[in-house]
This record gives structure tokens, C-alpha cells and sequence, in this order.
């Protein structure tokens, strides 16, 4: 486990305290996503980590720190990393947005779209409502889209919510968060206490685990991106590293969307605020005519 010297404890043995386990699954987390724990997810690290625990049979951090550092275990350090990361997720998160994709986002690229392909990729897609609430939207609107190529990508780190967002499986709760009732009924299906998204929807999705920081699963450009409350779990080095690797996944009439309390200003020359969309980003101009030839050469 190849871990920065943050993250191990002061003394050269096992870790002591709860502080210096905590500093070793933080510094795990950090080398295997670039993600950082603020303070506000490190105080629910013990909660977080408790289902590990049990599995392993281990009765503390302490316990499952010496564990890690005593030996090579890949699954356990996989597990653990799954663990801390934040699946948090929505159906139709932040509803305005969604509003904004269907009413204007969509309809702009369909009439510049001439090839009749439209492409999107959700980065850092967690268990996969947002990439679903896109299926049924362009679903809903089929009549429109009827005889294009539609491609989803979905990527995220977390080999556990792909694994999720694969199955399409969601629990009463998740569909009542968002989710309206016609939508449920209409492309979902009960499966047991769940609901299982229809395979119509599922189909239309390609979800893989990709790191951001060593992308693989993005090819060619896209007209839609989003990487909505990503960008808030890295230091800003990596912001602009992230924001590079969209730019080179972009052309001039991409647009990107971020989260609410995320910019590219200060980060990125690639991406300005864009013109029609409030709160999305298109390509600077002079720079998305150089990555295009770039990234075009490259392929």
C-alpha cells in the first residue's frame, strides 16, 4: 500500500490511537483517489467504517489500521476506500439543473448536433441516479431523439456504487428522493422491498470505474459533461488536473456542469461561464479549437 508520509503514524510501529489509524485511512483514501477528508467527513470515519469492521472481525480502527499496514490485503484496502467515499445521490439532484438540461441544454446541442449523435459523460456518477435521471429524460423525449446515437459514460472511482448503479437496483427510499411517481411507475420495476430500472435504461448507460487521475473510459469528445460536487473533495492542483482532462474530452459547443459550490474560475483557462446557460461552462474559444486538433491528433 503505497501511502504519502501523511498518513503514517508518529511512531514506527503499529498505530496507538485512534488518531493515527485515522490518519492512515485518510492517507489511503488520498493515494487511491486524490480525495481529501475534510473535517466534516472525517468525524463520521468510525461510522463509515463499521460494516468493514464487522466483516473482518475486528473491534476498532486501531485494529484495522494494524491490519492494513501489516500486510498486503488489495480487497481490504478496497473495501476500506469504498468505505470513506461519499456515494451521497439523488434522483433529479437540484431539480432547476435538470430543468435547465431538458428545456434548453438538450434542445441547443440537438440543433447543432448535424451527425445526429449526442454524447455524455457523468464524471464521479456515484450509484447512478444522475445518469439515470438523464435515460428518462431523454426517454420521456424519445420523439425528439428517434434515430440518433444517444452514448452515456459513467465513470467513478468506487468499484462498489458502479456495482450498484449497474444492477439499477434502488431501495423505497432512494426512489422517493427526487424520483417522481409517473417515472417510478414507468422505468421502474419492483424487485422485492426495491426497484430495478427497466433494461431500457440501463442499456443506454456505460458505467465503468475510472479514476479521474489516470482516465481511461473517456474517448473522443463530449457534448455534455458533469462533475457535479467532485471537484469539492480535491486540493486545487488536482481541481485543474480534472478540469484539464474534461477540456481535452470537450469541443467548442460542449457545455459542463459543476456543482453549487463549484467553479472553474481560479483553476481552469479552458472553460468560461457560459453564455446561455446559467451556472454551466462552455470551452473558451481559442482553446477549444487547440485541444480539438490535440486530442484529434492523438486519436
Amino acid at each position: 500500500m503505497a501511502l504519502p508520509p501523511s498518513a503514517h503514524p508518529v511512531s514506527s510501529g503499529s498505530p496507538s490511537s485512534s488518531r493515527g489509524a485515522a490518519r492512515i485511512f485518510s492517507g489511503l483514501l488520498e493515494a487511491r483517489t486524490g480525495q481529501i477528508l475534510s473535517e466534516s467527513r472525517a468525524w463520521r470515519m468510525e461510522t463509515a467504517l463499521k460494516p468493514v469492521l464487522r466483516a473482518q472481525g475486528l473491534a476498532d480502527m486501531d485494529a484495522l489500521a494494524s491490519r492494513l499496514m501489516g500486510r498486503k490485503d488489495a480487497a481490504l484496502e478496497n473495501d476500506v476506500v469504498n468505505a470513506l467515499l461519499n456515494n451521497e445521490s439523488s434522483f433529479f439532484r437540484d431539480l432547476q439543473i435538470f430543468d435547465m438540461i431538458h428545456r434548453h441544454i438538450l434542445p441547443h446541442i440537438h440543433a447543432r448536433r448535424s451527425d445526429r449523435t449526442l454524447r455524455i459523460w457523468s464524471a464521479g456518477c456515484s450509484t447512478g441516479q444522475e445518469v439515470y435521471s438523464l435515460a428518462i429524460q431523454l426517454c420521456n423525449d424519445m420523439a425528439r431523439w428517434r434515430g440518433w446515437r444517444i452514448e452515456i459514460l459513467a465513470t467513478d472511482i468506487s468499484t462498489a456504487a458502479i456495482d450498484q448503479a449497474k444492477a439499477g437496483i434502488f431501495t423505497q427510499m432512494d426512489v422517493q428522493r427526487g424520483l417522481p411517481v409517473g417515472d417510478l411507475l414507468k422505468w421502474f420495476e419492483p424487485a422485492g422491498d426495491d426497484w430495478c430500472a427497466h433494461a431500457a435504461l440501463r442499456q443506454m448507460i456505460d458505467f465503468r470505474t475510472d479514476n479521474l487521475f489516470d482516465a481511461r473510459a473517456p474517448m473522443g469528445e463530449y457534448d455534455l459533461l458533469l462533475c457535479r460536487n467532485v471537484l469539492l473533495y480535491f486540493t486545487p492542483e488536482r481541481r485543474q488536473s480534472v478540469l484539464s482532462l474534461l477540456a481535452r474530452h470537450s469541443h467548442a459547443g460542449s457545455v459542463l456542469l459543476l456543482g453549487a459550490g463549484e467553479t472553474v474560475i481560479g483553476h481552469s483557462d479552458d472553460f468560461v461561464p457560459h453564455a446561455e446557460f446559467r451556472g454551466g461552462y462552455g470551452r473558451r474559444a481559442n482553446a477549444a479549437a487547440h485541444a480539438g486538433g490535440v486530442l484529434r491528433r492523438a486519436l
